[in-house]
């Protein structure tokens, strides 16, 4: 079927002509909102549903515009109706495709009662909605994988670090599940937006709602929205903070996997050497034969900045707009629709780097004790034979400063240099807290790096991430 038939402009009835081509090409958004079409649909079989209900269409009628409807549907499925920049948006498309399909006289009728400003309002958190559990799924397999990693080095310890300078041991399973923590923070922010974002602004009108009777309750059940219709017609049509949250979400989710990104390309450096890639999640460089880069690290943190950016504009879009609608609101889709794109390519990639990444056991081993790391422990340990700690980190100091000044790890410090540098308090019994296993052993209370503790995170984590797919998948 044709989809080339004329002017369909869902407003015009008082100018004396058309709009000039430079406000057409201005104005003109069916370009990147023809993702809505599905949503538009399904808006307007519930609207028919309505209008028969209030009694402003015949049985007849109703069956044959949700027949016109379903072939529509079918037909940009398929792709043999598309919108046009002609068309302006994806409802003026639509409205047309659904006129060649059912006649200017019964779908003439279907634009009772509803305007593009609660269709747009309405369609966009459906897509939303929908996208908030793609994405909501990504993490969750992206959490699987940093599981997996854990659970296959449970036992590695690595250096912990602060100001990226050593700091503590502690093991890799704990680091790892840092970031699961981190995620799923991600994920119950978009369990709990989805929450507050299943109302339905259908029904809402230009901004006033509608005299003729329509029942917003019955096209929220009809779409999906468990908590039913606004109460206020105003903010159904003109709020937009469900918009700048979902983008705040997929801000922090960027953030959260550059941080990610950031440690991996680190450790992946011949100065570290604490992980490698897999040649399918790298590439290689031009000019350079030797060169295993890792790209999809540092495009997630380049992603980071562009959905920081998105978070940014859309709320300088919003920030001084009376109500209710205006065409400002135009600019709230793009900024979203593109990091709903680029989250929902980047986190398979990620999943697949961090899945397939092969973990140096020996190296982090290696630098776990490396630059001091073990000198809480022995104030620590000082605490625990009755020393204050203002003193015992002192006097902890102290025995860094001695095997710094001969080139030596704490371990290395003979007897009579502890005993020295004790002298004043204990005996050099402080060695058997020298040794990574006892000090990452001695860290068992909730949420420490002890090998038990951490055993209790995996646990937890496990249940959390179950729940996510959950969600997901609407179990």
């Amino acid at each position: 079927m044709s989809s080339n038939s004329g002017d369909v402009r869902l407003w015009g009835g008082r100018f004396a002509d058309g709009p000039a081509e430079a406000l057409a090409k201005l104005s003109a958004s069916v370009h990147f909102d023809w993702r809505l079409a599905p949503y538009d649909i399904a808006g307007s079989r519930a609207h028919a549903r309505v209008l028969h209900k209030a009694g402003l269409l015949s049985e007849d009628e109703l069956q044959r515009m949700l027949a016109g409807l379903d072939q529509l549907e079918a037909d940009v499925a398929d792709g043999s109706f598309v919108g046009t920049i002609a068309d302006e948006d994806c409802h003026t498309a639509l409205e047309r495709g659904l006129l060649e399909r059912v006649g200017p006289d019964l779908g003439g009728k279907l634009r009772a009662g509803r305007s593009r400003n609660d269709q747009i309002a309405t369609l966009f958190r459906m897509y939303l909605r929908d996208h908030a559990r793609i994405i909501g799924g990504l993490i969750a397999e992206l959490q699987d994988a940093l599981v997996g990693l854990a659970e296959a080095h449970s036992d590695v310890a690595m250096p912990g670090r602060t100001h990226l300078q050593h700091a503590q041991p502690v093991l890799f399973a704990h680091h790892v599940l840092a970031h699961v923590q981190s995620l799923s923070r991600d994920a119950e922010r978009l369990r709990q937006w989805d929450e507050r974002t299943a109302v339905s602004p259908y029904g809402s009108g230009a901004l006033a709602g509608s005299s003729l009777g329509l029942d917003p309750e019955a096209v929220a059940e009809d779409l999906g929205f468990e908590h039913g219709s606004v109460g206020n017609s105003i903010d159904g049509t003109a709020s937009r903070d469900f918009v700048a949250e979902f983008a705040f979400i997929t801000a922090m989710i960027g953030v959260n996997l550059s941080r990610i990104a950031e440690e991996i390309i680190i450790w992946n450096t011949k100065e570290f050497s604490f992980v490698t890639l897999h040649d399918a999640f790298s590439t290689g460089s031009s000019i350079m034969p030797q060169k295993k880069n890792p790209d999809i690290a540092e495009l997630a943190r380049g992603k980071s900045g562009r959905m920081i950016g998105n978070l940014t504009g859309l709320m300088a879009t919003l920030k001084a707009l009376p109500l209710a609608y205006n065409r400002d609101l135009q600019e709230d889709k793009e900024p979203v629709f593109d990091s709903c794109d680029q989250l929902e390519v980047l986190l398979p990639a990620f999943t697949g780097m961090m899945a397939t990444l092969t973990v140096n056991r020996e190296r982090m081993e290696e630098l776990a004790p490396a630059g001091f790391s073990l000198a809480t422990d022995i104030a620590e340990w000082l605490v625990k034979q009755g020393v204050p700690f203002r003193v015992a980190h002192e006097v902890a100091g102290e025995c860094v400063k001695a095997a710094e000044a001969e080139g030596k790890e704490l371990s290395d410090l003979t007897d009579e240099q502890f005993a020295k540098i004790l002298s004043a308090h204990l005996t050099p019994e402080v060695r058997s807290v020298l040794n990574v296993p006892g000090a990452l052993a001695s860290r068992n209370g909730r949420g420490g790096t002890a090998p038990s503790a951490v055993a209790v995170q995996l646990a937890e984590v496990k249940t959390d991430v179950a729940a996510q797919h959950r969600w997901a998948k609407r179990l």
